[in-house]
């Protein structure tokens, strides 16, 4: 039978990096939910003045309960504007309430969301966020339909979104609830789901804003957004190394996803005959994908040869399957191992997540396995045997012992925290005076050094000895013990050697949420486009609440 990929070869850095979004992405399960459930949505307030300042209220009521999005428009000069994480004013601020706000909540919140970090919100509040305009796209598409005109097609398509944010704060951030308080309610039990709301409402009002804007310039010349110009627009986001570090700290919840989508990539490939309908959807999808790819801009000279390889893989893909092939014994795995022999990491993970399209009934429920539910997962097991513990160690980290950690190369990095945003950074470690303050984010370099000091021990003493005598290799042992029952749980690569690219862990976290057209504009950040192609609230149906990811045409 076909089994899982082996998180030796899952689990690099370079394939992690070229992670796409498939059926199990976080924001696809929202919608599907969302529309499956009949979610009702309404504008509940809308008191914005005609400088674009003020506060609106945005109401989802699902089968249980409500949620709302509280957003605040702020009048902010340009120079004032910034993705940096040490901005300290935003075009608008968000919070998404538990519920429907009352006048004294919204009072509240208006003294403290525009503060972001600076104010404090309550455990009525899930997330907070905070957006900024993108300048020049937004001045374009208010001119336009002022006059009474649809925007320029290529500046939609060559931005993609009108505003972008540069945090979703959520889990007790700043006050808000734990996520603990709400993960067993259905509707927000797969990752993120909470924030991937609260996104998904900011596109809705960015639109409504964009229009009222554009009715205050031309009066009764203005005309609303065309439909499907604004649906193909997306809300951006910018991620820097903040949430790098999230995979390596969440090993479990990082096991997880990807046993998830390995499992639903194994079902796909065990499949012996491919009816003609599922046939149909791949190629269909796989169209709609050169459509995708053919939209996708980046100027970062990693990313325009990482597409290049793309497009070249694209055309190969489509030569492969102008043949009968897809009618042949055990397609998916003929064509997943075809794909190994013939296409970059790219192409490869491309044809990996369209390969589940056609089978949502074996795929879609992997979704509920995407949580981290195991409250003791963490917890140390002393009396393991050293042999056990030896044997984990060199399951995720055997590789580590060939690394040379004395020379400099293989150590120049240190993760360290900020001492003014309490934000992860990256540092040079023979460059500056971090080393004092690195934190635990190289599980490569401490797991060999653990594996080393572990020689010579009685094999059959318990772990606790060792740990007694090194108590510097507890974090190493407490990783090591969950690779029984999380495989793929560890990066194996090294995360602090000169070459490491952190947008790789940003990339493979962002493909789970769903994003789309990743934008490095260094190594440590990067640009995407969440939403892009889906529809909006008065839009959203069953039938519209999946595929909207792939665009339907080239127009």
């Amino acid at each position: 039978m076909i089994e899982r990929r082996p998180a030796s070869q899952v689990m690099r850095l370079k394939r992690l990096g070229s992670l796409h979004q498939c059926r199990l992405s976080f924001m696809r399960q929202l919608t599907r939910r969302m529309a499956s459930e009949n979610w009702r949505f309404e504008r509940v307030a809308f008191e914005i003045n005609d400088a674009g300042v003020g506060h609106a209220v945005y109401r989802t009521t699902g089968p249980e309960r409500s949620y709302s999005l509280v957003a605040f428009a702020h009048d902010l000069p340009d120079d004032l504007r910034s993705d940096r994480v040490i901005a300290t004013a935003w075009d608008t601020t968000f919070a998404l309430f538990d519920g429907t706000p009352s006048a004294e909540d919204i009072s509240r919140l208006a003294d403290n969301v525009p503060l972001q970090e600076a104010g404090r919100i309550s455990e009525s509040e899930l997330t907070l966020s905070r957006a900024n305009r993108s300048v020049r796209l937004w001045t374009h598409v208010v001119e336009a339909l002022a006059r009474g005109n649809q925007p320029d097609p290529d500046q939609i398509e060559a931005v993609g979104y009108l505003m972008r944010t540069t945090a979703v704060y959520g889990s007790g951030k700043f006050g808000a609830a734990d996520r603990e308080t709400y993960a067993e309610r259905a509707e927000l039990h797969a990752p993120f789901q909470a924030e991937l709301l609260t996104v998904y409402l900011i596109r809705w009002f960015v639109r409504d804003l964009v229009e009222q804007m554009a009715q205050v310039v031309g009066g009764p010349a203005a005309v609303s957004l065309d439909n499907t110009i604004a649906q193909q627009l997306g809300i951006g986001n910018s991620t820097g190394l903040g949430m790098a570090p999230f995979l390596i700290n969440h090993p479990v919840l990082l096991n997880n996803w990807i046993m998830a989508r390995e499992e639903a990539i194994a079902r796909a490939r065990r499949v012996e005959k491919v009816s003609a309908a599922e046939i149909a959807t791949f190629k269909n999808l796989f169209q709609r994908s050169q459509i995708s790819v053919a939209r996708w801009r980046s100027e970062h000279p990693l990313q325009i040869d990482k597409l290049a390889e793309l497009n070249s893989d694209l055309t190969k893909l489509e030569t492969y399957l102008s043949g009968d092939s897809l009618s042949d014994p055990s397609p998916w795995d003929a064509l997943y191992r075809w794909s190994e022999q013939q296409l970059s990491d790219e192409g490869q993970e491309l044809v990996a997540s369209l390969m589940l399209e056609p089978y949502p009934e074996d795929t879609d429920g992997l979704g509920h396995c995407m949580s981290d539910a195991r409250d003791n997962a963490h917890a140390l097991d002393g009396s393991q045997s050293v042999s056990d513990t030896k044997r984990q160690l060199e399951t995720a980290f055997g590789w580590a012992r060939d690394v040379d950690w004395n020379v400099r190369e293989n150590c120049a990095r240190a993760w360290y925290v900020s001492e003014e945003k309490l934000e992860p950074r990256l540092g040079e470690r023979f460059q500056e005076p971090i080393a004092y303050y690195e934190q635990p984010l190289a599980p490569a370099r401490d797991a060999a050094a653990a594996l080393k000091d572990l020689e010579g021990w009685d094999t059959e003493a318990p772990i606790a000895d060792f740990l007694d005598q090194h108590p510097e290799h507890r974090h190493t042992i407490r990783r090591a013990q969950v690779v029984d029952f999380a495989p793929y749980s560890e990066i194996q690569d090294n995360t602090i050697s000169s070459e490491v690219m952190p947008i790789d862990m940003l990339r493979a976290k962002l493909s789970f949420f769903g994003a789309t057209h990743f934008d490095p504009r260094s190594d440590r950040w990067v640009r995407i486009c969440m939403y892009a192609g889906a529809p909006y609230p008065d839009q959203l149906t069953p039938e519209t609440s999946d595929l909207w990811v792939y665009p339907e045409s080239a127009s």
